[in-house]
């Protein structure tokens, strides 16, 4: 990011809406690291706003749709996105499935299986950070790292359990 304030140019706290739902507790504490994780180092700017961060995110989903209600450190809205989930979904699905395979060969597999698996999940991942990416361009400028922290909050929140 160009001209990027480390200390004002980010997240300082990110909510799920009960929209979201609840799950195992397992899922709970994947959603717990993805948005600590998230928290601990993230770059993010809306693009409509002057730079008057650091910013607060809340989640929601709403018609297969994520939304993304920014406000400021105050409680002051700055902006909301809503952005389609259907360009995600197969890069989250085919997700879902390398990784299983992944934990299964953790289990029974040699460590150059496990190795081919691993990249081609972290392969789709980068994919669906690419495309987040893509989906906030004009909208909300991140970085390509907080692309995948954001990826993988949106990989735990359709997780079931």
């Amino acid at each position: 990011m160009s001209g990027h304030d480390q200390t004002r140019d980010r997240l300082i706290d990110v909510e799920l809406d009960e929209s979201i739902g609840r799950s195992t507790p397992d899922v709970e504490h994947e959603r717990a690291v993805a948005i600590f994780d998230l928290i601990e180092e993230n770059s993010f700017r809306p693009i409509s706003d002057d730079g008057a961060g650091p910013y607060r995110l809340k989640l929601s989903l709403a018609e297969q749709r994520l939304v993304f209600a920014v406000s400021r450190e105050n409680g002051a809205d700055v902006v909301t996105h809503i952005l389609s989930l259907t360009p995600l979904r197969r890069i989250v699905k085919d997700y879902y499935l390398i990784c299983e395979s992944y934990y299964e060969a953790i289990r029974s597999s040699t460590p150059s299986h496990i190795e081919a698996i691993d990249m081609g999940r972290r392969g789709l991942h980068n994919e669906g950070s690419q495309t987040l990416m893509d989906r906030l361009a004009g909208k909300i400028e991140i970085d390509f790292d907080t692309a995948r922290r954001l990826f993988t909050l949106v990989c735990v929140l359709h997780w079931r359990g």
